[in-house]
């Protein structure tokens, strides 16, 4: 089976041309694909999707489905529970039997939650005429007895085939034969695998279903889908072409002048962040979303991952997103460290992770020399010689998070808001000399005080900022803050952070030495102020 219409529908909200619906139908019939899954049937109609989110009737007979294709049409079970009733649900998106409409199979996408209750959809599409499969997803949070539970239950009910998915992305060959037998402890019928490709093993993985007595497999051309993609149509039908026959030269044509520009634009297919969400069992939407949002730079989605990694990401929940850059947020914490114990008085150097930083790091290192400023390290990254920055300061849980481990080690006394340190973190830096600077945040405030500060976001640039004010410092300098593109996010919400910082009263002149985007920020260069 090829669901690429579907599966892939999730990076173009499911509008692919009729032009390259018919060349694609045309390629991988010729490819010896018995079936392809067209798109989803969607109940819900809110915002724009094209013709695969629902894939109807009319829609199916709009196309030319070549003789030797079946047609499929998956639906989310938990789509039957929204309101209407299960059977009420499929008289409104199956008005005809089989007999009148191009659908010969429905397929259901299901959780183990989900599926009993969903069983009783088999039986009304069985008796109009459909062929039925499900689909258990996220089938690695199944025990061995509750995988032949499931399996024994379905024996029971008119399924022609019992899928499941390796939503994660995170299954070894190994443990996709190992589940295929446990599910033929329960079921005689035929079974299908869904691969994902987060770890770079969705071919190995259905290679290895095949061996293991799966009958059904499916994939997508260039492993167009969500997240990291899936088994890609073109390799399964050159590693199947010897035992089934079939001529890839259309499907590869096809790759090569559609889907590899559409890859290059959407970007879907594996890649290290997608490795670390099947290694850690995190639902690979959180990586495509933050791969499409222009403000998760490297760090923030490493800092995601692992507290994904802790805390538990097997489903996607958008909101851990947008708390991901607000989190801490409206929490207050008392300081009991003053800035001025160390400033008082001095030139301060914040340093950020601009690349300027790397490529005038000489330059820079003589002005710490002649200046002899006090350097406050951003985080956890170096930039120049380790010797020459004075204190780290990080202030936001999730990159603490990520980045523990390397404060642990460096001997760098830390600033940070003490109380605001999850457990975790607060364990792994229990011999770390922590200056404990507190912090709240409240949108469009900067005030810095002698132990804590408001600041309008747990942005570490606003706080590296508030504790040189704290502390009283003649000048504050600022390096490696390059800023980004016009178009980029990040360049408004620093700009806008900055024009806030500088407005606000008692603020020594600041400078950047390092070339910059934000205009606002007045700029000297290095070299000049090292003569």
């Amino acid at each position: 089976m090829d669901c690429t219409l579907r599966d892939g529908g999730y990076y173009n909200d499911w509008d692919f041309s009729h032009v390259l619906m018919q060349r694609y139908l045309d390629a991988v019939a010729a490819a010896g694909v018995n079936i392809v899954e067209m798109g989803f049937r969607f109940v819900k109609t809110g915002g724009f999707k094209g013709p695969c989110a629902f894939t109807t009737d009319n829609f199916l007979r709009s196309v030319v489905i070549p003789k030797n294709l079946d047609v499929a049409v998956m639906l989310n079970a938990g789509d039957l529970f929204l309101g209407k009733g299960v059977i009420e649900t499929l008289e409104d998106l199956f008005t005809a039997p089989a007999a009148e409409s191009p659908v010969d199979i429905v397929r259901f996408a299901c959780h183990a939650r989900e599926f009993r209750a969903s069983l009783p959809a088999a039986a009304w599409l069985h008796e109009r005429g459909y062929r039925v499969g499900f689909n258990i997803m996220q089938i690695t949070g199944q025990t061995h007895e509750e995988i032949v539970a499931l399996a024994a239950e379905a024996q029971k009910h008119p399924i022609e085939v019992l899928y499941f998915a390796d939503s994660m992305g995170s299954m070894s060959p190994a443990q996709t034969t190992r589940i295929i037998g446990w599910i033929k402890e329960g079921w005689s019928g035929p079974v299908g695998v869904h691969t994902h490709d987060n770890m770079g093993l969705a071919l190995s993985n259905t290679l290895a279903a095949i061996d293991a007595g799966a009958t059904w497999v499916d994939s997508t051309v260039t492993g167009m889908g969500r997240g990291p993609g899936n088994a890609r149509t073109e390799e399964l039908a050159l590693e199947l072409a010897p035992a089934r026959g079939g001529v890839v030269t259309e499907l590869l044509d096809l790759v090569l002048q559609d889907f590899g520009p559409m890859k290059e634009r959407y970007g879907w297919g594996t890649n290290p962040f997608y490795y670390l969400s099947g290694k850690h069992s995190i639902h690979p939407t959180y990586i495509q979303e933050m791969l499409a949002d222009q403000r998760f730079n490297t760090s923030d989605m490493l800092s995601v991952l692992d507290h994904l990694r802790q805390a538990g990401g097997k489903k996607f929940d958008s909101s851990v997103l947008s708390n991901a850059r607000t989190m801490g947020n409206g929490q207050h914490s008392a300081g009991t460290w003053k800035p001025e114990e160390i400033i008082a008085g001095r030139p301060v150097l914040i340093l950020g992770n601009g690349r300027s930083v790397q490529k005038h790091q000489a330059e820079i290192e003589r002005f710490v020399a002649k200046l002899k400023p006090v350097v406050l390290g951003l985080n956890a990254k170096d930039g120049i010689n380790s010797d020459l920055i004075d204190m780290r300061i990080a202030c936001h849980p999730m990159r603490l998070l990520a980045d523990a481990d390397l404060h642990a080690l460096n001997d760098k006394p830390l600033i940070t808001p003490v109380a605001l340190l999850q457990d975790s973190v607060r364990d792994k830096l229990a011999e770390k000399p922590l200056l404990n600077y507190g912090l709240n945040a409240a949108p469009g405030q900067f005030e810095p005080h002698e132990t804590d500060c408001i600041i309008p976001a747990r942005l570490v640039a606003a706080y590296a900022l508030a504790v040189a004010v704290a502390g009283r410092a003649s000048h504050i300098y600022m390096a490696g803050f390059d800023g980004f593109t016009s178009a980029d996010p990040r360049n408004h919400e620093m700009r806008d952070l900055l024009a806030l910082c500088l407005a606000g009263d008692g603020i020594p002149p600041v400078t950047s030495i390092t070339r910059t985007r934000y205009s606002i920020l007045p700029t000297h260069s290095v070299y000049g102020l090292t003569r």
